[in-house]
């Protein structure tokens, strides 16, 4: 097998993977080559694996190390060997000559073998020590190399880029070209276009297939605009005022609001007290403080703690509930009406008072 093509959620993960089904142990004996770099996606959506592609490196080259390393151990051992054959050889020469001479084996012999153990010591520590400090610069001159370039390009990057202030125009292009980047990203067909009204930048987000980016209640749509606001904030170094509309749901959100606010405002200002609202988020709560605003007699704050907070209507101070005053108004009529009956009925008995006096003086 010469290469193998292997997806993971990360780059480590795949080639970890790619180097197990090659059977090679470490990424030295292997190509690495990544084809495609890990993407998160947005809420779950349009999320992708990496890709690499591994290969096994060629044998020949483990065998050029092999056969240099083995050359400069080769040329160490010959360098041993010579001397070890010097000395056996000179050894040799003298224990003849102590055997001529009567010499005993044993004070050759120890001698000889801490001479020799001598030279072994030496000739033995001085390739070890080359080759720690060999090792040790090998070891931390590529990590040098890598990273003095970097600190170079850093710096060099932040003085070729200053920083200048970008007003709201330049901020409602990267609004769209952000935008723009997330429907290719989901793969769907919309048209993005922006406007900027007294620093506010206004972003409309049209086409069939854009309904995804909506979500229950507008959810995923007010995810999407903080994450556009974060990211123009970080790339302008300047707070952006932003509102995202797509496929006109604010609009006809705002419309509803409106609508179901000055009906509650209606019923407070017949019964008064108070009706809370459900929990909204700002751009909805805001849209109900407008709308009330508009309406006489009502006003509206707002109570709880995000992400439950709500808007509650009330009466504005001094204001009467309407029915109230219609029942004050009815019980003064009934009261007057009562009072004129019993006017009539205080006529009419002196009336009858008068009828039967003349009676009486008729029959005198």
């Amino acid at each position: 097998m010469d290469w193998v093509e292997v997806r993971g959620n990360s780059v480590e993960v795949a080639v970890e993977a790619a180097l197990a089904e090659l059977g090679l142990s470490s990424r030295d004996e292997a190509n690495i080559e990544i084809v495609e770099e890990p993407s998160r996606g947005f809420l779950g959506m349009g999320s992708r694996e990496a890709l690499v592609r591994v290969s096994a490196k060629p044998k020949t080259e483990k065998r050029q190390r092999r056969r240099k390393r083995g050359n400069g151990r080769d040329r160490g051992g010959d360098g041993r060997s010579d001397k070890r054959g010097g000395q056996k050889s000179g050894d040799r020469q003298q224990s003849g000559g102590n055997r001529q001479q009567g010499g005993g084996r044993g004070g050759n012999r120890s001698g000889q073998r801490s001479g020799q153990s001598g030279g072994r010591e030496r000739t033995q520590r001085k390739p070890a020590e080359k080759n720690t400090e060999t090792a040790v610069g090998q070891g931390r001159s590529p990590r040098q190399e890598q990273r003095k370039p970097r600190a170079k390009e850093r710096t060099m990057d932040e003085a070729t880029t200053p920083e200048v202030e970008i007003d709201a125009e330049g901020q409602a292009a990267v609004v769209a070209e952000f935008l723009n980047g997330l429907l290719d990203s989901f793969g769907l067909d919309g048209d993005v276009s922006t406007s900027v009204d007294d620093d506010l930048i206004i972003a409309d987000v049209a086409g069939e297939q854009t309904e995804a980016l909506i979500g229950p209640k507008g959810s995923i749509m007010q995810s999407v605009g903080e994450l556009t606001r974060t990211v123009v904030q970080r790339k302008t170094h300047r707070r952006a005022r932003l509102r995202l509309d797509v496929g006109g749901y604010q609009e006809r959100r705002r419309e509803a609001l409106r609508i179901y606010t000055s009906r509650l405002a209606e019923q407070v200002l017949d019964d008064g007290g108070e009706i809370m609202l459900e929990p909204m988020n700002p751009a909805d709560r805001k849209t109900v403080h407008d709308a009330v605003v508009d309406i006489e007699g009502v006003s509206s704050f707002s109570e709880g703690e995000e992400p439950n907070r709500s808007v509650v209507i009330a009466l504005a101070p001094g204001v009467e509930p309407r029915l109230a005053g219609e029942a004050g108004e009815s019980a003064d009529t009934d009261t007057d009406a009562d009072a004129d009956a019993d006017e009539s009925d205080e006529s009419a008995d002196s009336a009858d008072e008068g009828t039967e006096a003349a009676g009486d003086s008729d029959d005198e």
